[in-house]
């Protein structure tokens, strides 16, 4: 059963008793996992619909004047895995100046109204008009209007550190696609329409599917990349490229995958890259020539990275 996604609390199709966790969850990483899984199996316990309530834009767009890639997830794969945690309703509230400036007693009734909140699921946090709706503030109000505040402590951690999507941003950010693994408990991945480049890949013996990516999306940094690529449910090795392809003066920043022992047409077609780890930044090469030379060792170093870590 798929989970029902409205994008205002105003659209919540029928009022009912709710555990309810609200946040960005940009990631549903393991700490959102946690928070989520415990919230939904209460929920059942208790007989309640299970929701979660997230934002966009990310507030930080709005209040903080962010730019640029940012996302480590599209909001469709966001709601699919809120989906894939049991969750019942997913809420994807817009973030504008009007939320951020609306007091967050306000926002709870907002809550209450349109769900029949009972319980208010996260971790420490803090909404409303200069974030006054914190812990204390919402659980005396709950103590008022009748629903209680859930505090998920046990966070994870992961090679001692705590999960976040911070922390994340700053692995894909050095191309550690490896760590963001470990905290998102799945491989990072990018989807796209395969659409056409200038077939110089191709021209070397080389042939790449170049991604149409969303550009909010946050992209592992420049290099190469020990990849699975997915076209519809077939699975292939890939080596990847990000970046602005020096060698040939490119300049925008690509997704660039050359699958392993594929042949055929995917001009037109979705794919799905996950990126296992990252073997070497991008560079400039003196040609054609040397560029060709590298990618052939690239490709023999991807058949050994990816044998040795097949699931």
């Amino acid at each position: 059963m798929s989970v029902l996604r409205v994008q205002h609390l105003a659209e919540v199709p029928n009022r009912q008793p709710t555990f309810l966790a609200m946040g960005s969850f940009d990631g549903v990483h393991l700490g959102h996992q946690e928070v989520i899984r415990s919230m939904v199996a209460a929920a059942r316990q208790a007989g309640a619909r299970a929701a979660v309530l997230t934002f966009f834009p990310h507030p930080k767009r709005i209040v903080q004047h962010t730019t640029g890639p940012y996302y480590i997830t599209t909001l469709e794969d966001r709601v699919a895995l809120l989906g894939a945690c049991g969750v019942d309703l997913v809420i994807t509230h817009p973030f504008d100046e009007t939320v951020r400036h609306t007091r967050a007693a306000d926002f709870v009734q907002q809550m209450l109204d349109a769900l029949d909140m009972r319980q208010l699921w996260g971790g420490n946090f803090a909404f409303g008009y200069r974030r006054e709706g914190d812990v204390p503030f919402l659980r005396q109000l709950g103590a008022e209007k009748g629903f209680s505040v859930q505090l998920v402590s046990s966070l994870v951690r992961i090679a001692g550190d705590w999960v976040s999507s911070s922390r994340i941003r700053a692995c894909l950010q050095t191309g550690n696609v490896a760590e963001a693994r470990l905290c998102l408990g799945r491989p990072y991945h990018v989807s796209g329409m395969v659409v056409h480049g200038n077939q110089r890949g191709r021209a070397i013996g080389f042939p790449t599917a170049n991604l149409d990516s969303w550009n909010e999306l946050l992209l592992p940094a420049n290099g190469v990349y020990a990849t699975y690529a997915y076209v519809g449910a077939q699975r292939y090795v890939a080596a990847t490229n990000v970046g602005v392809r020096p060698t040939v003066n490119g300049h925008d920043v690509r997704v660039e995958a050359h699958l392993l022992d594929f042949d055929g047409d995917l001009y037109g077609q979705e794919l799905r890259v996950e990126f296992v780890q990252r073997i070497r930044a991008e560079q400039r090469f003196a040609g054609l020539e040397a560029l060709k030379a590298q990618i052939a060792q690239d490709v023999a170093q991807i058949r050994s990275i990816v044998g040795e870590s097949r699931d």
